[in-house]
C-alpha cells in the first residue's frame, strides 16, 4: 500500500517548480551523458596513442591528435554532461537562454583548449625543425584573449569600447617595443628564409665565425680569436652576409711582377711555368695565367687556379707551395720578382758642377 502511495508522491511533488520525476529523469539522462563521452573519449585517446607510437613520434598527424584529445577537460565534459541533463527539464524561455549561452561557453573554451594546443604543438615542432631557441609564445595568448572577447560577447557584454581602448594600448606597447618586435621578426625570417644554420661558418661586417645559437632576439658567433660576438637579428639581416655552408671549392686569383728588363722569350715562359706549377698540385685545376699588362714596376702576370677542398688552411698549404715553386721556377729562368723602384734626377747646386747622374731608389713591395 505504501508503494502507490509513494508513486504517487513521487510523480506529483515538485522542486523548484520542477517535478521529482523530470529531475531524475535529467540526472539520468546527465549522467549517461557523462559515461558516454568519458568511455568515447578515453577509447580516442587509446587508439590515437596507439596509432601515434606505430607512426614514431609525437609530431605526426596521429601523434597531434593524441595530445590534442588528452588535452581535453574533464570538467568541460562534466559541464557538457550537466547541459544534456539540463536540456531535458522544461525551463521557462529565460533559462532556456541561458543554457543556450553555456553551451557556446563550453564548447568555446574547450575548442579554445584545442586550438591553444595545436599552436604550442606547432611552434614546438617548428623551434625543434629550425633550432630556435624555446621562449614564450604571443600566439596562445591571443588566441585566448579572442576566445575571451566572443566569449563576453555572447554573454551580452558590449565588447566595442573594451576593444577600442585595447587598440590603442596596443599601439603603445608595439611603439615601446618595437625594437623587440623587430628582432622577433627577424628570427621568423632567418628560420624561414634559412640565410644561415647552427653550426655555419659565416662572415658578416667586421665578424667571422660560427654560428652557435639563433634566438628569438640575438644571434651568437664564435668568432676566429675565440670570443663569442652577440648580435642583433635585425642589425644582422641589414648586412650582406657570407656563408661558406655551400662552399664546394674556392676560387683563387693572385698577382705577381716582374722587373722591365725581362725579355719577351723569358715573359713568355713565365705562364707555362705557372700552368706546370699548378697543375702537378692533385688539390688545384688550373684556369689560366696571363701577361696582364704594363704597370709602374713592371710586367704583372695575372693568375687564376681553383681549390677543390673549400678548407681554408688547404688554401693557404697550397698557395704557399705555389707560391715556392713560383720563386725556384723564375729562378731556373734567371727572371726575379719586380721590386718598386723610384728614379730621383740631382739637380745642380747653385753655381757648382752639373749633377754626375740619377739615383735610383729601391722601395720594398708594399703588396
Amino acid at each position: 500500500m505504501n508503494t502507490p502511495s509513494f508513486t504517487s508522491w513521487f510523480q506529483t511533488e515538485t522542486l523548484w517548480g520542477l517535478s521529482l520525476v523530470s529531475l531524475a529523469l535529467a540526472l539520468a539522462a546527465a549522467l549517461g551523458a557523462y559515461l558516454a563521452m568519458s568511455l568515447l573519449l578515453g577509447v580516442a585517446v587509446r587508439r590515437a596513442r596507439r596509432l601515434a607510437e606505430a607512426q614514431g613520434g609525437s609530431h605526426r598527424t596521429a601523434g597531434v591528435v593524441y595530445e590534442l584529445l588528452a588535452g581535453t577537460s574533464r570538467l568541460l565534459v562534466f559541464v557538457a554532461a550537466v547541459l544534456v541533463g539540463v536540456g531535458m527539464l522544461d525551463l521557462p524561455g529565460r533559462w532556456a537562454a541561458r543554457v543556450g549561452q553555456l553551451w557556446f561557453l563550453a564548447l568555446a573554451l574547450q575548442v579554445g583548449l584545442w586550438g591553444t594546443r595545436a599552436v604550442a604543438l606547432g611552434i614546438a615542432r617548428y623551434r625543434m625543425h629550425h633550432g630556435l631557441a624555446a621562449a614564450g609564445d604571443a600566439a596562445p595568448f591571443s588566441a585566448s584573449a579572442t576566445l575571451l572577447l566572443a566569449m563576453l560577447s555572447n554573454l551580452g557584454v558590449n565588447i566595442t569600447a573594451f576593444v577600442a581602448s585595447l587598440g590603442v594600448g596596443g599601439i603603445a606597447v608595439a611603439l615601446a617595443v618595437q625594437s623587440i618586435l623587430g628582432d622577433l621578426f627577424a628570427s621568423l625570417a632567418i628560420a624561414v628564409d634559412k640565410p644561415f644554420d647552427a653550426g655555419d661558418f659565416i662572415v658578416v661586417g667586421g665578424v667571422a665565425g660560427t654560428v652557435q645559437r639563433i634566438g628569438l632576439k640575438t644571434t651568437r658567433i664564435r668568432s676566429l680569436g675565440g670570443e663569442q660576438v652577440v648580435m642583433s637579428n635585425t642589425d644582422l639581416l641589414k648586412q650582406t652576409i657570407n656563408n661558406y655552408r655551400y662552399l664546394q671549392e674556392r676560387r683563387i686569383v693572385f698577382q705577381f711582377r716582374v722587373p722591365y728588363g725581362t725579355t719577351a722569350e723569358q715573359a713568355e715562359a713565365v705562364p707555362q711555368a705557372v700552368r706546370r706549377i699548378i697543375e702537378a698540385e692533385g688539390q688545384a685545376r688550373f684556369d689560366r695565367a696571363h701577361l696582364q699588362g704594363f704597370v709602374e714596376n713592371g710586367l704583372q702576370y695575372e693568375v687564376v687556379y681553383i681549390v677543390l677542398d673549400p678548407a681554408y688552411n688547404v688554401y693557404m698549404d697550397l698557395q704557399q707551395r705555389i707560391n715556392l715553386s713560383l720563386m725556384r721556377e723564375l729562378a731556373t729562368l734567371g727572371v726575379d720578382f719586380a721590386v718598386p723602384a723610384r728614379t730621383v734626377q740631382l739637380a745642380a747646386p747653385a753655381g757648382g758642377p752639373p749633377p754626375g747622374g740619377f739615383l735610383r731608389v729601391q722601395q720594398p713591395a708594399t703588396a
